[in-house]
């Protein structure tokens, strides 16, 4: 006859007991049903259901763009931690954003390693690693999914990687693209406000 203990590694029940069975040496050695929950475990259905934060969409200009301008956008995300106890045992999550997808509502969508970056003085005739350029006037909506992979720690131990993704996605922010007008004028806007060139040099669909 073969005697086997199992004892637990980690968790409230470290160095305890989990299972004592006896059984003889030509017989299969037996499973202990249940033992998988002695170590806490994070799926990937579960990774997912964490309220993971999404990422602020932001452009520059605030919402603007001109036609065939470049409109730089780029997303603020974070690492975010949860706790969470499994099995009795502390777990520590971490959502880590990696892969950016966005919409920019024109037909047009693209999919980056990166998040992107404020630039103070950018200008639209630069175009930047994360501009777009709208080639039609217009209000568009820009939509944008963050994608984080995940991992987890039990007990303060080593981090172990989540399979798979949480896509998250952003409140969609709504992109205003009006186009230039030229005119060549002898009028002085001071005297007459209301002589040509003098409104506004932007012209949305309806001029």
């Amino acid at each position: 006859m073969t005697t086997r203990r199992v004892f637990a590694l980690n968790g409230p029940r470290e160095g305890q007991v989990v299972e004592t069975r006896t059984y003889c040496r030509d017989e299969p050695e037996p499973t202990i049903v249940g033992l998988e929950q002695e170590i806490a475990v994070v799926t990937p259905e579960r990774f997912q259901e964490f309220p993971i934060l999404a990422s602020s969409v932001v452009s520059q200009p605030d919402g603007f763009s001109l036609r065939n301008g470049h409109a730089h956008l780029y997303a603020e995300s974070e690492t975010q931690t949860f706790s969470v106890t499994i099995f009795d045992q502390d777990v520590r999550v971490r959502a880590i954003p990696t892969t950016w997808v966005w919409d920019y509502g024109d037909g047009e969508t693209v999919r980056r390693d990166f998040a992107g970056a404020p630039m103070p003085d950018h200008d639209l005739a630069v175009e930047t690693p994360s501009s777009h350029v709208y080639t039609e006037t217009g209000d568009f909506q820009v939509r944008l999914t963050t994608l984080y992979r995940g991992e987890y720690s039990t007990e303060g131990g080593p981090w172990t990687p989540i399979p798979g993704v949480a896509g998250v996605p952003s409140d969609p922010l709504t992109m205003s693209v009006w186009r230039t007008r030229k005119l060549l004028v002898a009028e002085d806007c001071t005297a007459n406000p209301d002589g040509p060139g003098c409104a506004s040099p932007f012209v949305g669909d309806d001029e």
